[in-house]
């Protein structure tokens, strides 16, 4: 097995994963989440989102967060925008990364964002464009590039040529995003080399979620591909409305534990993942579904939870 040196995660629980829960959570304590995966050492946080909150209601204080939030060079923090609008916040709140996001399938896209891909496409250049006039760096995603839960399969090939697209546009990275948890080991192959005829395999990065159990293995079998990137959410924060079923992304501490087992460096600590978890459950109002999260604090006495807490 081709396994690397190194591997960068980046977390998307303050984003990807709390815009997905039910229960409204504080600005203060969103703050002090980030601030925790921040002392974790994770190397790149995607904060929050400068979206609309009409349709996002848990991203409206993006601003409020990222002016709050303690942050630590060598880190980067990022934010979602949908458009131009969004990008000006983002700059007005100091953000100096942002990520766009499009999708493989044109229902996705018409239901999630109310735009076609190739008006989707139209959108981010200028994004893009403003970005890099800004000196602002664009990460971007892909959503449904292993299945979509209305059209069904989606194609590798049109996967790899709306990645090349973006890469064209200007953004440093893509993202081939699982968006509802439907990809096996044995379909990220084909993906992601189709992808990287198109693309660097250094600027591609993948996001799992793990609705049915098959995250890990995937990243098993993206490693082998030469894959150094993935997203990953603190606790298995998240979800996505459109997948019914969904528990959530891929763990952090799932994923830092197997990383690390293999000898990969990461410059996370998964004790401090795993109490950024155990701080935020009680706001979310359920109990983390990372598989690590709870082997490890079943092994921990009730006594030293209370006091880590």
């Amino acid at each position: 097995m081709n396994v690397p040196a190194r591997v960068t995660v980046v977390e998307v629980g303050p984003r990807d994963g709390l815009q997905n829960e039910a229960a409204p959570i504080a600005t203060a304590d969103k703050i002090a989440f980030v601030d925790r995966l921040t002392a974790a050492g994770c190397p790149v946080i995607e904060v929050s989102a400068f979206v609309s909150p009409k349709w996002v209601p848990q991203m409206a204080d993006a601003t409020e967060v990222f002016a709050g939030i303690t942050k630590r060079s060598g880190t980067r923090y990022t934010a979602l925008v949908p458009n131009l609008a969004g990008l000006e916040r983002a700059r007005a709140a100091g953000v100096t990364e942002v990520a766009i996001f499009a999708a493989s399938s044109e229902t996705f896209s018409k239901k999630n964002i109310n735009q076609t891909v190739a008006e989707s496409l139209e959108t981010y250049r200028a994004v893009c464009e403003r970005a890099s006039a800004l000196e602002m760096r664009v990460r971007g995603y892909l959503s449904t590039a292993f299945g979509c839960p209305f059209e069904g399969s989606v194609d590798p090939r049109r996967v790899a040529t709306i990645a090349e697209a973006l890469l064209a546009m200007g953004v440093f990275e893509v993202v081939i995003s699982d968006t509802i948890g439907i990809a096996h080991p044995g379909q990220v192959p084909a993906v992601v080399e189709a992808v990287a005829e198109h693309v660097p395999l250094d600027q591609i990065a993948l996001h799992f979620h793990d609705t049915r159990g098959t995250a890990l293995a995937n990243v098993l079998t993206a490693l082998d591909l030469g894959i150094t990137t993935f997203d990953s959410s603190a606790g298995g924060l998240g979800g996505c409305p459109y997948a019914p079923g969904a528990t959530g992304n891929l763990a952090t501490e799932d994923l830092v534990y197997m990383l690390h087992g293999l000898g990969i460096e990461t410059g996370i600590d998964l004790d401090a993942i795993i109490e950024a978890s155990a701080a935020l459950a009680p706001h979310v109002g359920h109990e983390p579904a990372s598989r690590y999260f709870r082997a490890a604090r079943a092994s921990t006495p009730p006594a030293a939870r209370r006091s880590s807490n």
